[in-house]
């Protein structure tokens, strides 16, 4: 939760930081490009790392991670001009995607099951805490110490994230060496950045018809269409094309773009607007863009608990959509003169409807998806949503830069004229908000409503997103919800956070579906199973039997003192079950470690049988059964797991006498 803290806190941390940043570095055309190289590099890390885990384990790929983001945070802090912090804003990206991604994959790796969704749920609850305090840290290090403290907080905390790593988190690694989309995550960086690098120097640092921009917009699309071809031949595809025959999966991709488009672009340019229109200081603008937040908060919580209980979805994104276009269109109303309270309202409006739509864009794709795509679908859809951050914040900061400077010198001419003040000086005041504070009120105004009007223009011309976005929810068809999509409709996961898995790992998101199925079965439905397979054996033997099953399969040897160590028992209490298994022939014990006779692979061959059988039955009601034989597999071994977890729980221990 530490690791995911911190990436997830440095995309929003900076936005109160940025008027500052800006103003004590230069380079206000390109500021949008702080948040836009972090979530451009964030995107591309996310696909590798998790196939990088499987490869070389992923304790190592965590712990690599999190120096990769220490040396981005302290060079960061370091940066002693735009250019370099943009760049090393990018290296910190690369090591918050490896970290967000590697913790949802190692909880997969060692948490039971059963207890799966709850600790993903917390997960992902992390990603909510960190949209509500990084404006504020941002706002306080900045008004207090320096902005340089944005990045610099993160070295301690992820040096003691790398020590306790080594010290804590075991050391997990896939059998198999998976396939890596290299052409494919290198054609879509290249046609994203080559398009968001478009949309960011159009109109400000070259003409919109000039031969950079064009070439710019060509080669991305160019580069993204070779991506679309490259996915439709690769091996293991990062995005495989076939997801865009599902509707449902490709409505909810384009609405989750619009959803990452309003929610990061907004949230990035209201504290500028705050600071320099409102004249608040950092932390104050922090503080203020918290009705936002909570209207996000509630909504989100609120449409995944309605979802849960009435298996209805599709409304939530058509209201989320036309909310958010509501609230996009007050924010443009806001000057000068709106009051502190109303503005919090239009904040708490746009909150609102980007929570209706977030919560249930997931669980709708999950709903519709088979097996063998969940993790590519869930990947996906979040890919589009990460995606639709880096451009809301480069479309906004080009808006917002070709409106403020011919806005912002005609206005320093004004005040120049009106005060007879220096228009060099005056100048270099509305640079930054402390300069425009200490401005005599008639020198100001001009300056303030510059600002004023170009951040009108930027929240006006967004809501064109939103409205496309509410047309497109209209072709979101409702598919009855399956079970394990419904119970995992509170998972604060589940709206917030980054893949929690690799895109190809199917598997993964099988074990999550599964959880969530038998989340509320308890060990008297295991008990029901054994009793109505065809075991010669009593639940204590069946036990017995399962957990040497289980423990040579995952971890090569059965032993007395691994079993009870599992399970937090003496060994001596369950000496004589496995003794009376012995002594009948189930299991035999050589030098300590236990293994099955002949008969005791019978037994435990009948129970996972009947087990799996049962599991089965109910994958087929939820979304039909796993078609590959990797799933397939995966589905068996789900299944003895569970069994063995569900009959720890029964309370079979009445049965085993303790000698002495």
């Amino acid at each position: 939760m530490l690791g995911v803290l911190l990436a997830a806190l440095d995309q929003t941390i900076v936005g109160t930081a940025l008027p500052t940043i800006v103003a004590d570095l230069g380079g206000g055309d390109h500021m949008s490009w702080v948040v836009t190289s972090y979530l451009l590099a964030e995107t591309v890390a996310t696909v590798l790392v998790g196939k990088f885990g499987d490869m070389f384990g992923r304790k190592l790929i965590f712990q690599t991670s999190a120096i990769i983001f220490i040396t981005g945070s302290f060079l960061c802090g370091l940066a002693g001009n735009m250019t370099l912090l943009i760049l090393w804003r990018g290296v910190q990206g690369i090591g918050a995607g490896g970290l967000m991604v590697t913790a949802m994959a190692l909880i997969a790796d060692v948490v039971p099951l059963r207890e799966r969704g709850k600790y993903q749920g917390a997960i992902g609850a992390v990603f909510g805490v960190s949209t509500v305090i990084g404006p504020l840290l941002g706002g306080l290090f900045t008004d207090n110490l320096t902005w340089r403290w944005c990045f610099y907080v993160n070295v301690p905390i992820a040096v003691l994230v790398v020590i306790a790593a080594a010290r804590t988190i075991p050391s997990v690694r896939a059998a198999g060496r998976p396939v890596i989309d290299y052409l494919g995550i290198a054609l879509v960086a290249v046609g994203s950045s080559a398009l968001i690098l478009a949309t960011s120097w159009g109109g400000n640092e070259y003409a919109w018809n000039s031969g950079v921009i064009i070439t710019l917009f060509a080669g991305g699309a160019l580069a993204l269409a070779l991506f679309c071809v490259a996915e439709t031949r690769a091996a293991e595809p990062m995005l495989p094309m076939r997801l865009f025959r599902n509707p449902v999966f490709t409505v909810c991709s384009v609405l989750s773009f619009v959803v990452g488009f309003a929610m990061l672009g907004a949230m990035t340019f209201l504290p500028t607007y705050l600071q320099y229109v409102d004249g608040d200081s950092a932390t104050v603008s922090g503080v203020r863009t918290l009705p936002m937040v909570i209207g996000l908060l509630i909504a989100s919580v609120f449409s995944g608990n309605v979802t849960s209980k009435t298996g209805r979805y599709r409304i939530f994104p058509i209201v989320g959509c036309a909310v958010m276009g509501a609230g996009l269109f007050l924010l443009s109303l806001m000057g000068p003169g709106t009051s502190a309270w109303l503005e919090s309202l239009y904040m708490f409006v746009l909150g609102t409807g980007i929570g209706l739509c977030m919560q249930v864009l997931t669980i709708a794709v999950q709903n519709t998806v088979d097996y063998a795509d969940l993790g590519t679908a869930t990947s996906g859809v979040t890919f589009f949503r990460t995606l639709g951050s880096s451009f809301g914040t480069a479309v906004f900061g080009t808006i917002y830069a070709n409106t403020l400077a011919p806005e912002l010198k005609s206005a320093v001419a004004e005040a120049a004229r009106a005060t007879g003040a220096d228009p060099t000086q005056l100048g270099a005041a509305a640079q930054s908000p402390q300069g425009v504070k200490g401005l005599d009120p008639e020198a100001a105004a001009p300056v303030i409503a510059a600002y004023a009007d170009a951040l009108q223009t930027v929240f006006l011309w967004t809501v064109p997103v939103a409205v496309v976005g509410f047309v497109v929810a209209l072709l979101l068809k409702q598919v009855r919800l399956r079970d394990s999509a419904r119970a995992g409709s509170t998972d604060m996961g589940d709206g917030f956070a980054s893949p929690a898995t690799t895109s190809g790992d199917s598997a993964k998101l099988l074990e999550l579906a599964v959880g969530k199925l038998v989340r509320n079965m308890g060990p008297e439905q295991a008990r029901a199973i054994v009793d109505a397979s065809a075991t010669r054996l009593d639940m204590a033997g069946a036990w017995a039997v399962m957990q040497v099953d289980l423990m040579t399969r995952t971890v090569g040897y059965a032993s007395l003192g691994l079993i009870a160590g599992r399970r937090s028992l003496p060994p001596e209490v369950l000496l004589p079950v496995f003794e009376r298994m012995v002594d009948e022939g189930y299991l035999t014990r050589q030098n300590g470690f236990f293994s099955h006779t002949p008969a005791g692979r019978r037994e435990a061959g009948v129970i996972s049988a009947a087990w799996a059988d049962w599991l089965g039955d109910r994958l087929e009601q939820d979304r039909g059964r796993p078609r590959s034989a990797e799933l397939r597999v995966a589905a068996d071994a789900i299944a003895k797991r569970l069994l063995a977890e569900d009959l720890s729980e029964g309370h079979f221990a009445p049965r085993v006498r303790v000698r002495g």
